[in-house]
């Protein structure tokens, strides 16, 4: 039997390479002779690059980049490997997996987290203020992918300290915006200063962007501006105060307005064009990315539906199990996809919220899961729950195969 094992991070417990190891040894305490092909999963935010790596075989880079207030890091991306495949059985196929490497191709694929560079963790809270922040050092990775050869570039969304647009990581790439003074803007724009630009000059754009293929790993939808747009909804978990929100609602729809004039991409009613502070947005518009499913793009990036066709069951999982996880979650999606190719579908959650509802009994994720198993319930707690994740990681899903086995 041939199990595919594509969970998503256990959130601040486990990222989804330690979750996908733990349930691999559920499935051989059932199963020793099982064949696993263990396949991390993400959907773009947190924990991306390194489920990605995971799955594939991948390298990590470093490259020095300006972090959101300008000053000067080291920030990591990936290149992503052809995707080591376990050749034995049992135990011996565990260790190869575990340990087998992909070669990186010329023409690879790179991943970058704007957290990595751009990202909220990376400003102390007391000087956590949207109008003063940059993703400058988001364009700076890009280039540097593209130093390392890639030709197709993922950038996941996720944990965002700005709300600029996009504007800082375009200049980085090579855009010019012009001021008032018709002078060209410093490098570094934050989203307090897009109203101070009069025009954009792209041709000094690095060519190779264009060349590459970017895709944007978006799972809201979201626009650029209005009640439901960047700096309504998401300034103010980035420090703004309702003052900063009016001033940077007026700065992206000035923003927008350019952008249009300049590029004729009109990113102010973009679907999803707000995630991120709008860093989407402005790729779509001065570097032709395309914004995407962040769990299709992860899947596809990793082989996923080829893994899957060349497997008898799928065995997946996050953290919290839910009517929410119908919304782009990482779970679901790679349940319909294994169901694509009728599969058995076992789900391990930290928490499996509602278990017996209409949601799991009759409804849409009753037609996605054979079984599902929760951490927590009966005399777990989450606390507890979070301190032996591995173990009951391991044990809920030898739980799990033992019932699927044996219906």
């Amino acid at each position: 039997m041939k199990v595919v094992i594509a969970p998503d991070k256990f959130k601040e417990c486990l990222p989804a390479s330690a979750v996908a190891e733990a349930m691999a040894q559920g499935v051989l305490d059932v199963c020793p002779q099982a064949v696993i092909d263990l396949c991390p999963m993400a959907d773009g935010g947190d924990g991306t690059v390194e489920a990605m790596v995971a799955a594939t075989g991948g390298q990590m880079v470093s490259a020095d980049v300006f972090d959101p207030l300008g000053k000067e890091i080291r920030a990591r991306f990936a290149l992503l490997g052809e995707g080591a495949q376990p050749v034995l059985p049992g135990e011996l196929g565990l260790a190869a997996a575990l340990t087998g490497g992909g070669e990186v191709a010329e023409g690879a694929t790179a991943v970058i987290e704007m957290a990595a560079a751009s990202g909220m963790a990376l400003v102390p809270p007391e000087r956590r203020d949207p109008t003063r922040t940059t993703t400058f050092g988001t364009g700076q990775l890009i280039l540097a992918a593209l130093d390392a050869g890639a030709r197709r570039i993922i950038v996941g969304l996720g944990g965002s300290a700005t709300v600029d647009g996009g504007a800082g990581a375009v200049q980085a790439l090579g855009v010019t915006f012009i001021g008032a003074d018709g002078q060209p803007c410093r490098c570094g724009l934050s989203g307090g200063q897009l109203t101070d630009i009069r025009d954009a000059d792209l041709g000094d754009l690095d060519p190779r962007v264009r060349q590459a293929c970017i895709e944007v790993a978006c799972d809201v939808t979201n626009p650029l501006i209005g009640p439901r747009g960047a700096a309504a909804v998401y300034a103010p978990q980035k420090g703004a105060t309702p003052e900063m929100v009016i001033q940077l609602e007026a700065a992206l729809t000035h923003w927008a307005e350019l952008t249009r004039r300049t590029t004729g991409v009109d990113i102010a009613a973009m679907s999803g064009a707000g995630a991120a502070g709008g860093l989407g947005a402005g790729l779509a518009a001065y570097a032709g990315a395309s914004l995407t499913s962040g769990v299709q793009v992860v899947a596809k990036a990793v082989g996923l539906r080829r893994r899957l066709a060349e497997a008898d069951l799928c065995i997946t999982g996050e953290g919290k199990l839910d009517d929410q996880s119908l919304s782009g979650k990482t779970t679901v999606g790679v349940a319909r996809m294994a169901k694509e190719y009728k599969l058995g579908v076992l789900c391990v959650a930290g928490q499996a919220q509602g278990l017996e509802s209409d949601l799991f009994v009759h409804g849409a994720l009753s037609a996605l899961f054979d079984r599902i198993q929760s951490l927590v319930g009966q005399e777990v707690t989450v606390p507890l729950a979070m301190r032996r994740a591995g173990e009951l990681i391991r044990l809920r899903t030898a739980q799990a195969l033992r019932d699927y086995l044996a219906s």
